[in-house]
C-alpha cells in the first residue's frame, strides 16, 4: 500500500487516501505500507500536521524496531519540508543502525 496524506491536492493513481496523520498512523500500525508521500498542513491543526506522522515513525523505529517504509514529501511549506525531510533522514539513520552487520 502507498498512502498520500494530503487535504486538497488530487490523489495520484494507485496510492490510498488519507487526510489525517492519525488515519496514516492507524494504516502504519496494521503494516503492508510501502511508502508514504506527505503534506505538512492539513487544515485543521489542532488534528496534526504531516510531521506528526514522521515524529511517530521515528519514536516507532527508535523504541520499538518498526521497519518504516519509504517516506517522502510533497508539502509546498518550505520550512516545514525541511523540518520534516530532516526526520526522513534521522529515521534512515536509525534503519541503517539496527539492520544486523554483514
Amino acid at each position: 500500500m502507498r498512502i498520500y496524506l494530503d487535504d486538497e491536492r488530487a490523489t495520484p493513481e494507485g496510492w490510498t487516501r488519507a487526510y489525517w496523520p492519525d488515519e496514516v498512523i492507524e494504516l502504519l500500525k496494521l503494516g503492508g505500507v510501502e511508502e508514504v508521500s506527505l503534506d505538512h498542513d492539513l487544515g485543521e491543526d489542532e488534528r496534526g500536521t504531516g510531521y506528526d506522522v514522521v515524529l511517530w515513525v521515528e519514536e516507532a523505529v527508535a523504541l520499538h524496531g518498526f521497519v518504516p517504509p519509504r517516506m517522502r514529501v510533497h508539502s509546498a511549506n518550505s520550512s516545514a519540508r525541511e523540518k520534516m525531510e530532516a526526520g526522513i533522514r534521522a529515521i534512515e539513520r536509525l534503519r541503517e543502525q539496527r539492520q544486523p552487520s554483514r
